[in-house]
């Protein structure tokens, strides 16, 4: 142990228990609920000892990853399993489902301190373990947050306040034109729009009248998408570090994250006019994480637009993509796609993503 390497990416590919590569590997999924990590494995004939039962090895390899995706999900991207107590219980028949479970109970700089549980799908217990691990490495990961069209449902009342300002103008502004620029900054929107003669003045006057129009809309409205608090408060809770990135004025941002009371989850705030180019331009998610102190090959992006994978990709970051503006197709850039974040818990966005 004294000539590893921290500095080192490990992949887990062809981990014995969880790898999703190994052909003859137990190929767990452990599902963080928030307060625990869980997952089911249904033992076969090849994992016996006695006849048509378990063998005790399997079952404690089941403890001791569940138990080590559990500091996983407290915020330690590496640890050492020190010392296991394991009792066993009941025998653990094979073709029979098994539910495993396991937390953090203690922690210190040093040190993690877990329990592990194995039971039947009737309850049953089959085994318990008490473990300590050794921290090695406390996790590097941040993830950058986008706001509008991931956190919170805001599309509608955008597009209302910038056809009604393009209106004023003259200018029909469709929703596709909309869906096209929606996740860019203001200025880089108008100037699409509108062309590259219009002036500066008249962009910050267009601007200003666009944000009133949204905030007067959206006050006492804000909604959140199903699974984003969930997802922020276990990302949280998990001691990794929070970025909001969002293309929008700070007083969007402030009115949206105080209606929904997360502002004191984020570790830094980032927002259009802080870079000089609009996203397609990864400068804003750089400066993010240079804010948060990350390096960008540890960040994880969660966007839902084409221009923000692309400058999210461009900063060197991996990209979560939610189709809740955009659809799959649109979105084919990111690393993974999904429909909702409901379907995403912390251990799938930090190691599968």
């Amino acid at each position: 142990m004294e000539n590893l390497n921290l500095d080192v990416d490990y992949s887990t590919a062809l981990c014995f228990a969880c790898g999703e590569d190994n052909p003859i590997g137990l190929k767990l999924k452990p599902v963080y609920s928030g307060e625990e990590v869980r997952a089911e494995f249904t033992p076969g004939e090849f994992h016996q000892g006695w006849d048509n039962v378990t063998h005790g090895g399997i079952l404690y390899t089941l403890l001791d990853e569940i138990t080590a995706y559990a500091i996983l999900c407290h915020g330690i991207d590496f640890g050492v399993t020190a010392r296991s107590e394991v009792r066993f219980r009941h025998i653990a028949p094979i073709n029979e489902p098994i539910q495993i479970s396991g937390r953090v109970t203690k922690s210190t700089k040093r040190l993690v301190e877990t329990s592990g549980v194995l039971k039947l799908r009737d309850g049953t217990i089959i085994a318990e373990a008490n473990s300590l691990f050794y921290v090695w490495r406390q996790s590097r990961k941040t993830v950058l947050w986008d706001l509008d069209g991931v956190i919170v449902d805001s599309a509608s009342y955008h597009f209302d306040a910038w056809k009604e300002t393009f209106a004023k103008r003259g200018k029909d502004f469709t929703r596709e034109d909309f869906n096209e620029f929606f996740g860019t900054r203001n200025d880089f929107i108008i100037r699409n729009a509108m062309g590259d003669s219009v002036g500066e003045k008249d962009i910050e006057l267009m601007t200003g009248e666009k944000e009133t129009r949204f905030r007067e809309r959206i006050k006492g409205n804000v909604k959140a998408f199903p699974g984003a608090i969930e997802l922020l408060t276990a990302v949280k809770k998990g001691n990794f570090k929070l970025g909001l990135v969002s293309s929008a004025p700070r007083k969007n941002v402030d009115l949206v994250l105080d209606e929904l009371g997360i502002r004191d989850y984020f570790n830094c705030i980032t927002t259009g006019r802080e870079a000089r180019e609009s996203k397609p331009s990864p400068e804003i998610f750089l400066l993010a994480a240079e804010k948060c102190g990350a390096e960008p090959r540890h960040c994880i992006v969660i966007e839902d637009s084409p221009s923000g994978i692309k400058a999210a990709r461009g900063a060197g970051m991996k990209c979560l993509a939610v189709t809740t503006t955009h659809k799959k197709e649109a979105l084919s850039q990111a690393n993974r796609r999904t429909d909702s974040l409901e379907e995403i818990d912390l251990i799938t966005l930090i190691q599968r993503t």
